[in-house]
């Protein structure tokens, strides 16, 4: 393995809030992520507050997965285990591949702050036309952890052994 340090590479990445009651002036969640992000040298592309219905999630999702400018989706929200929770069923039919560590890592990360409530969190992640997508809880604490003790590091080019950004190029090889 190589000593040698790599430069930053920033990236674009879009925020979705999926809330029916979260409006631009009491949204903590995605204000949390963005923070986070342009503080990690990256650039917001595009937020948007969905409500918690399916084909909005889709509808919007999809417009983003279609923009070759965007490079990451984070949602938060809509991961829980209520009637209107459906986050993880609306983006699962678009992804081509599942990260299916993203949701136990987070998961057992959540355990030293939440117990055994975060069994209640149905974060996932995938890629889906080159975009990776990230789907958190919708609390800030939620948001934080996931960032902080996740998300940061994989859309870090530095990161070693290795990282998401590093097989990007490779993404939509068929």
């Amino acid at each position: 393995m190589s000593t040698q340090q790599r430069s930053f590479v920033p990236l674009s990445i879009a925020i979705m809030v999926v809330s029916d009651s979260r409006t631009e002036e009491t949204d903590t969640s995605g204000k949390t992520l963005i923070e986070r992000l342009v503080g990690a040298g990256h650039s917001c592309a595009e937020k948007a507050i969905v409500p918690d219905d399916m084909y909005l999630i889709r509808a919007k999702l999809s417009e983003w997965i279609a923009d070759p400018s965007i490079n990451a989706i984070i949602t938060t929200g809509g991961t829980g285990v209520t009637g209107r929770d459906g986050t993880p069923e609306a983006v699962q039919p678009l992804l081509d591949k599942v990260l299916n560590g993203f949701g136990e890592v987070f998961r057992t990360i959540s355990y030293d702050g939440i117990g055994t409530s975060t069994i209640q969190s149905r974060a996932i992640a995938g890629v889906a036309n080159g975009h990776y997508i990230f789907c958190v809880p919708g609390s800030s604490g939620a948001c934080k952890t996931a960032w902080d003790k996740l998300i940061s590091a994989q859309l870090d080019y530095r990161t070693r052994p290795c990282n998401l950004v590093e097989v990007m190029p490779r993404l939509l090889e068929k």
